[in-house]
């Protein structure tokens, strides 16, 4: 797999020029001229880059999943995140990409401010590329001129140069995390069938006894059974229902094992193992922890 180091090294392989900044830059798609080269069908990168596209003629794989960039949307990558071109795609590509911008940012740019901290919570950053975020046309507008003030900024650097794109960076995060959440609502039908999968897939998890082989169900395998990234999950769960994705795993655990329990059937190391946990004190900690009770006093409670 192929690193790509630095900005500039990234510029070069875009047949572009080396850019004004080390530390950042913004692209404008229409210049770029894809390198035809082996590298572009595995790599990652050492900065943070965040796009907005349309008509782009090539599929971009990130983990299993693959994105066409025929509309508009908007995409986050955080360094050394694994992607590739569709090589067959990528030829294609070679003659027009189509329209966009795109922000490059190395960490190093980000030293000693809160950002370089801040900036790993805005979950979108390890979203799969099909969970792109779409934008309306006011939206859209919004974000390139956040882009063009910060392109603007950095071809005449003084003392204030760095504090100004930084609060520019923070305000196109702050926008994006409010965009997603916008996308989040107003997807209701496909969100609501995300949330009946998940319930009917812990449902089966645990009617199948699959516990017993493979343990408690993990945020991974739900995610991955939904086709979803583990952050882009728990973030739409968070805001449609309150809970991420391992408190909901919680939920049904309770759930269950207070259906065992009320069974009558089995002791409470006997649940616990149903369950899938390896030690009856983590199951007696979680059901203490969710119902304010040991399991043992919630079956005294119903006597």
């Amino acid at each position: 797999m192929y690193i790509i180091r630095s900005i500039s090294e990234f510029h070069r392989l875009l047949g572009l020029k080396d850019p004004l900044h080390p530390l950042i830059s913004i692209l404008d798609v229409t210049e770029m001229k894809l390198q035809e080269n082996n590298i572009w069908e595995q790599f990652t990168v050492d900065f943070y880059s965040i796009s907005i596209k349309k008509n782009i003629h090539a599929k971009v794989k990130y983990g299993r999943q693959s994105y066409d960039f025929d509309k508009g949307v908007m995409n986050y990558f955080s360094p050394k995140q694994i992607q590739s071109f569709d090589m067959e795609a990528t030829r294609k590509f070679v003659k027009e990409c189509g329209e966009g911008w795109m922000l490059l940012l190395h960490p190093d740019f980000l030293a000693g401010h809160p950002l370089a901290q801040e900036i790993r919570k805005y979950g979108f950053f390890s979203y799969s590329v099909n969970e792109a975020l779409h934008l309306s046309e006011k939206e859209e507008q919004g974000i390139l001129e956040i882009f063009k003030k910060i392109e603007a900024e950095y071809e005449h650097i003084d003392r204030h140069t760095q504090s100004i794109i930084l609060s520019k960076i923070e305000e196109l995060l702050l926008y994006s995390n409010r965009f997603y959440e916008r996308q989040f609502i107003t997807r209701k039908t496909k969100n609501h069938d995300i949330l009946s999968n998940l319930e009917t897939l812990l449902n089966d998890y645990f009617d199948r006894e699959e516990p017993l082989q493979k343990g408690l169900p993990t945020v991974e395998f739900i995610a991955g059974e939904l086709h979803l990234s583990t952050h882009y999950l728990s973030d739409l769960l968070r805001l449609l229902t309150g809970l991420n994705a391992q408190q909901h795993i919680h939920e049904k655990v309770i759930e269950k094992a207070k259906e065992y329990l009320l069974s009558g059937e089995f002791s409470v190391a006997e649940v616990a193992y149903k369950l899938g946990f390896e030690y009856p004190q983590s199951f007696n900690k979680l059901f203490r922890k969710k119902t304010e009770m040991t399991p043992l006093e919630f079956k005294s409670s119903l006597n």
